[in-house]
């Protein structure tokens, strides 16, 4: 146990916001830091342990923040650095660590640097950036946003040459080739890490490690990025956006050695869920696990059901990514770029109850570290009247009060609009109702949260299937120091018995009912029997003899 607050990122329980949509606590309709300060005990009594910040610098908020003009600020409509500071002392004594984006692989086109570099061929910060003369050969092709961009190349006509954006036109690429570029990420990251941050998610690191032919180790030089991180502060967390195929994802921990990011996203995990979900069959999950590359023993996994983005499913085949469209969206609006859905769990499942709790069960029963997206706790649904990815980002629904509690403002002057309807917007579904409500969706996760964190043996112990032969039973066993937890959950809409004989049984003694609900007997010689309800978890702890 001694070793779990070293590396606390295995254990912890992240729960990603954006300052913006949080809380607004001046009426101008814009959440901001001092109305996220005033929310901190709802989270801290949730049972989060890190906070994950959306971008929340200076922006003109062409890409909701991820189109950076200022790296070392805050921006002006969510409060001033002083405030900032006053949420992390906050959040620092209620337990919780507080990491934030580092979106270092592009800048906006008006950040000033750009702004010299587009200005002078001669500009000192011309190589700050990708720049050629004519489109080059063998160069990327995919487009991240193909509803709004051609190519990755846009022609600068003052300077008569073609610059690099992975995404879109506004986000001029850096040119991490470029060893000034290479320095002031160090900087950057030694001045959050100074003003008390936990550590990052370093957004979309295959884009920012791409160096299209300039003479760099780019996976050296992430390397000595978490050096630096680590003599900065000791324990702090990269964690990294990694879109890739499980053994390209594995290259970015530093292959087997470790050394580079301490955790990524699992994007590969997600996509399996979605396919388990839709068939009933945990066929996907166990493949994928199958395939889940060994890590360093401080590294870890970061799970997630829903993130800020489109539900992406891009690593499915074309059929298998039809099957979830056709259950889960649809609908063409409810669609996005052809690969991925732009809902929210609860509308995806129809508002089932035992559906949705199933899914977040899995989520903090899987290898590696849970991640909730704000407003998962109470249900919250998308907004498609939002455009795009940003369908999920609508304020959050606090009370039934006029904009769901988020803003005083008229709802004219809202950042973004809040969710409404009879069924999902605030009037019904709110955080203020459910705390009051022993059975709803906010209070099951706050359990579900303290039986995590108090089941380490699900971030540190070595994982195995539980050789159940109904399809729809998806069954992990977690062994460590001499402790032994069982995690059962029945991805089918119909009740199930089944029976096997895990290894070693016969030297349990007994077993607890530690979450969930479903009947279990163990027999001497080791067999083990269990009835699940239709959709039901059930998490279980080992007695020796």
């Amino acid at each position: 146990m001694s070793r779990t607050g070293d590396v606390w990122w295995k254990n912890a329980v992240i729960y990603c916001l954006d300052v913006e949509t949080f809380q607004d606590s001046d009426g101008d309709g814009i959440g901001d830091f001092n109305g996220l300060t005033q929310r901190i005990d709802h989270l801290a009594g949730l049972g989060v342990t890190c906070i994950w910040l959306m971008p929340f610098y200076p922006s003109p908020n062409q890409d909701d923040g991820y189109d950076i003009v200022d790296y070392y600020g805050v921006d002006p409509r969510l409060g001033t650095l002083g405030d900032l500071a006053v949420f992390v002392r906050t959040a620092r004594d209620r337990g919780i660590r507080v990491i934030a984006d580092l979106v270092v692989n592009h800048s906006s086109d008006r950040h000033p640097w750009f702004l010299s570099a587009a200005a002078d061929r001669n500009s000192p910060y011309r190589d700050w950036y990708v720049w050629r003369d004519e489109i080059p050969e063998g160069g990327p092709e995919d487009l991240v946003f193909p509803d709004a961009e051609t190519s990755n190349w846009e022609w600068h006509e003052e300077t008569k040459q073609y610059f690099l954006h992975r995404f879109y036109r506004h986000q001029p690429d850096l040119n991490i080739g470029n060893p000034a570029v290479r320095e002031e990420i160090c900087k950057i990251v030694g001045f959050w890490l100074q003003l008390g941050l936990s550590g990052f998610r370093v957004d979309a690191v295959p884009y920012l490690l791409e160096t299209h032919g300039v003479d760099l180790d780019t996976h050296d030089w992430l390397r000595d990025l978490r050096s630096f991180t680590m003599r900065r502060c000791g324990d702090a967390l990269l964690m990294g956006e990694v879109n890739l195929p499980y053994q390209e994802v594995r290259r970015f921990y530093g292959d087997e050695g470790g050394g580079e990011l301490n955790m990524c996203l699992d994007f590969n995990m997600n996509q399996a869920l979605a396919l388990a979900l839709v068939r009933e069959d945990a066929g996907a999950l166990v493949h994928c696990l199958r395939a889940m590359p060994a890590l360093h023993a401080d590294d870890g996994w970061a799970h997630f059901a829903r993130n800020h983005d489109e539900w992406s499913l891009d690593k499915l085949t074309e059929a298998e990514r039809q099957q979830v469209f056709k259950a889960f969206g649809p609908k063409e609006d409810m669609q996005l770029f052809g690969r991925g859905l732009r809902r929210r769990i609860p509308t995806m499942l129809k508002g089932d109850q035992d559906h949705i709790r199933l899914v977040y069960s899995l989520i903090f029963a899987l290898p590696g570290a849970p991640v909730l997206f704000y407003g998962e706790e109470i249900g919250m649904a998308e907004n498609l009247d939002i455009p795009g990815r940003m369908s999920v980002r609508s304020p959050m629904q606090w009370s039934d009060e006029p904009n769901g509690g988020f803003s005083s403002a008229p709802p004219e002057m809202l950042s973004r609009p809040v969710v409404t309807g009879g069924k999902w917007g605030a009037k019904v579904l709110n955080a203020a109702a459910q705390e009051h409500e022993p059975d709803s969706m906010l209070n099951w996760t706050e359990r579900l949260i303290r039986r995590r964190r108090e089941t380490p043996e699900i971030a540190f112990g070595e994982w195995s299937f539980i050789p159940f032969p109904d399809a729809a039973i998806f069954a992990l066993r977690y062994d460590w120091g001499g402790r032994t937890v069982l995690v059962l959950h029945n991805l089918g809409k119909r009740a199930c018995r089944s029976e096997c004989r895990p290894d070693g049984a016969e030297a349990w003694a007994s077993l607890t009912n530690i979450f969930g609900q479903g009947g279990f007997d163990l027999a001497a010689d080791g067999s083990l029997r269990i009835e699940l309800p239709a959709r039901g978890v059930l998490w279980l702890r080992v007695r020796p003899r």
